[in-house]
């Protein structure tokens, strides 16, 4: 049994991962966009967000060219966008909860599907050291 995944299944993983890279990359611009027009009682709660999703991007820019060297990162980008589907989906109405509840949804579908393609759970396995000698 093979332990890493087909090839073709792997690019598909990393397309998976590279996408949701560059749709938190659209999120980001927009966070600038949002910050920049934000009044003084909001800039910093924008500054925060817009932080988020760069970082949010570079980790999914991670895994689409290391999927199976980043142990962990798969699992945390997982719970935390659920963590923030479940509570979009249960703070009642407020504004921009629902819409960014069901991004985030798309997004969860997709890095977990990516994790699959890609066997991101790999990353765990103990690294395999070689003698230099």
């Amino acid at each position: 049994m093979t332990t890493t995944p087909a090839p073709l299944a792997d690019r598909i993983g990393r397309g998976f991962a590279a996408v949701a890279a560059l749709a938190t990359v659209v999120a980001f611009v927009n966070g600038l966009l949002l910050t920049l027009a934000a009044p003084d009682d909001r800039l910093f709660i924008e500054g925060w967000r817009v932080s988020s999703f760069a970082i949010f991007a570079a980790l999914f820019a991670l895994l689409a060219f290391r999927p199976r060297r980043s142990a962990g990162v798969w699992e945390i980008l997982l719970a935390g966008k659920t963590a923030l589907v479940v509570f979009g989906m249960t703070i009642g109405d407020v504004s921009e909860a629902r819409l960014s509840a069901f991004i985030d949804l798309g997004l969860v579908a997709v890095v977990a599907t990516a994790y699959v393609l890609c066997r991101g759970w790999l990353a765990w396995r103990p690294a395999t050291t070689t003698p230099t000698r």
